[in-house]
């Protein structure tokens, strides 16, 4: 009886969504806790969990096989295929899929979240890009900031947690380790598997482990590649 209970509560949930303008693609693989708000418009596609105090806004795209915990998610995102705990999302931002937001991550419109990324206490700024295999952990990242794969913040030390900033525009290279506390200057790039161990002043490109500032303004990097590769170029 508890068992049919618990279904006809779930399937009771997808009812009410489905009533207020929600796509539920597949009622008996969503799951949709008692609470959770789902604005119009909104698909929700199957082997999804909705829990806690999480709001979603319009038009948005959840799902599949994504779990969303206590989190609010603004009008026109879309979440595939990943999971979400105490994370704000604003308008216009796409995760996934395989990637995991940590609980006071929050993404300002229009950033973009690729696969294998995991983003933990940090503020990504408008416009920021992290597209593959990256971990963003305590952090604040301005504006239009590109991020390559394989970039690391090394925020633990073994006994405390320290931040990294990065500033609005700047270019992180491929494999960059970024060892905080540590900031990175506005419209400043580090080129591909720099271990970045001091601040970076804006406007200028530092590589090399540890890296050393090479160019002093960003109108004299090469465009060949050779500052490194990430997602945007």
């Amino acid at each position: 009886m508890a068992l049919r209970a618990q279904l006809e509560q779930r399937l009771h949930e997808c009812a009410r969504l489905a009533e207020s303008g929600v796509n539920i693609v597949d009622p008996a693989t969503t799951y949709v806790e008692v609470g959770v708000e789902v604005g119009t418009g909104t698909a929700i596609y199957p082997n999804t969990t909705i829990t806690g105090s999480t709001i979603v806004g319009r038009n948005c795209r959840v799902g599949p096989n994504t779990v969303i915990i206590d989190s609010r998610i603004g009008d026109e995102c879309e979440v595939f295929a990943s999971v979400l705990e105490g994370a704000a999302l604003e308008a216009g931002v796409d995760v996934g899929p395989f990637s995991h937001l940590r609980p006071d991550s929050y993404l300002e419109s229009g950033v973009h979240i690729g696969n294998y990324v995991e983003v933990k206490a940090s503020r990504l700024g408008r416009g920021t890009k992290v597209g593959h295999f990256s971990y963003i952990g305590d952090a604040e990242v301005g504006t239009n900031v590109n991020i390559g794969a394989g970039t690391v913040t090394c925020n633990f030390d073994g006994k405390r947690k320290s931040r990294t900033v990065i500033e609005d525009g700047a270019f992180i290279g491929s494999d960059t380790m970024l060892v905080a506390p540590v900031r990175v200057g506005r419209n400043a790039a580090t080129g591909a598997s720099s271990v970045v161990t001091r601040d970076v002043p804006e406007d200028s490109r530092v590589a090399g482990m540890p890296a050393r500032v090479t160019a002093r303004d960003r109108q004299e990097l090469p465009r060949d590649g050779s500052r490194g590769s990430g997602p945007g170029e």
